[in-house]
């Protein structure tokens, strides 16, 4: 039968103690048997590669591991079959030692490390680790990052490999987001529900409507602050479409909604609203305000040299309202990535020719 004696102040006090030494428990306990968890898999992954490497042949690995599993599942119960070895072996593969304890710091489950061993390129794989361990993505977040290229969306996948490297590194060291992590070349606004024919006026209300979602599209430390944010300039009045606040970047953004393609005028007006928050609204302790205009079609080349352009607070996207084929995206991408390399290089030999 419940209690329903008023309790004292001190028995409250004693009640909120006991239950946070309990939570604490908890929580080592649980951090403790995944690190093991993990760790046991990978070692046996680890044993099972070295043993398939001396014998170099893979239809004797693949016949070992199965009848290992059903020997381990023999002795120790369900848990240790054929395809649970695979996954081990495969995390063996893909991991080094370095760099499971460094996942395993950074609180990553068993789960996580199995969908981050579906990334092939070794530097996206560290981008999802970073963005997982500082926007503390759940794996079903992480899956759907992964299966929306969203690595391949940000504007440091445009650059040389030694800079993302070091970038990244950078990022790891000072666990703090760079603005190249957060922006995108483009952003996947199909929750939005908008018929085939919308007006930037529609697109706005949608926004607001599934705020939510937009912002878990845009990543998860952004903090909506405002729509159609008067701001006055010479008595003459203009309006941020919407207006957020980025708790890594400790900044304000402020973002443009356009229909059709980027046009260069956008640029200078975006620029304006930045200065003027800027100078009014920009607290201490905060960085710059920084612009993001979205346009519903896209400009390869225009884009490409904002989002490389790291003096400029302002950068640009293509926004889609239903999601594109996965094939046909990817190959936008890749291709994207190509001329943004190519431009990213040129700039930097003609920096060198001025010097």
């Amino acid at each position: 039968m419940k209690n329903t004696t008023t309790a004292l102040p001190e028995e409250n006090s004693l009640y909120t103690d006991i239950c946070k030494i309990i939570d604490n428990t908890r929580t080592r306990v649980a951090t403790y048997l995944n690190t093991e968890i993990c760790l046991t898999n990978w070692h046996i992954g680890k044993r099972i590669k070295e043993d398939i490497l001396y014998n170099q042949r893979a239809e004797y690995g693949k016949q070992i591991i199965k009848r290992l599993g059903e020997r381990l599942t023999e002795k120790y119960g369900s848990g240790w079959s054929f395809h649970k070895l695979q996954h081990c072996v495969r995390a063996a593969y893909t991991f080094s030692e370095e760099e499971i304890m460094y996942a395993l710091r950074t609180q990553l489950t068993w789960t996580h490390l199995r969908s981050l061993m579906g990334v092939k390129d070794e530097l996206a794989r560290s981008f999802y680790i970073e963005m997982c361990h500082i926007e503390h993505w759940d794996t079903r977040t992480l899956d759907k990052k992964i299966e929306g290229q969203l690595y391949e969306r940000t504007a440091i996948s445009r650059k040389p490999e030694n800079i993302i490297k070091n970038e990244l590194a950078q990022v790891k060291t000072t666990n703090q987001l760079l603005p190249d992590l957060v922006f995108r070349s483009s952003y996947f606004l199909d929750m939005l529900g908008l018929p085939d024919s919308f007006s930037e006026k529609d697109l706005e209300s949608a926004i607001i409507t599934q705020i939510q979602q937009f912002i878990n599209e845009l990543g998860t430390d952004f903090a909506f602050l405002s729509r159609q944010k008067r701001i006055t300039v010479d008595s003459i009045d203009y309006y941020i479409d919407l207006l957020f606040f980025h708790r890594g970047l400790r900044r304000l953004v402020a973002i443009d909604l356009k229909l059709g393609k980027f046009k260069p005028e956008y640029e200078g007006q975006m620029l304006l609203y930045l200065r003027y928050l800027n100078k009014n609204e920009r607290k201490q302790n905060e960085e710059s305000p920084i612009g993001l205009i979205l346009c519903s079609e896209g400009n390869t080349e225009h884009i490409e040299y904002l989002m490389l352009d790291e003096e400029s607070p302002v950068k640009v996207a293509q926004y889609y309202t239903q999601l594109p084929d996965k094939q046909l995206l990817s190959e936008k991408l890749q291709r994207a990535i190509a001329i943004a390399k190519e431009h990213y290089m040129e700039q930097q030999s003609n920096n060198e020719k001025k010097e």
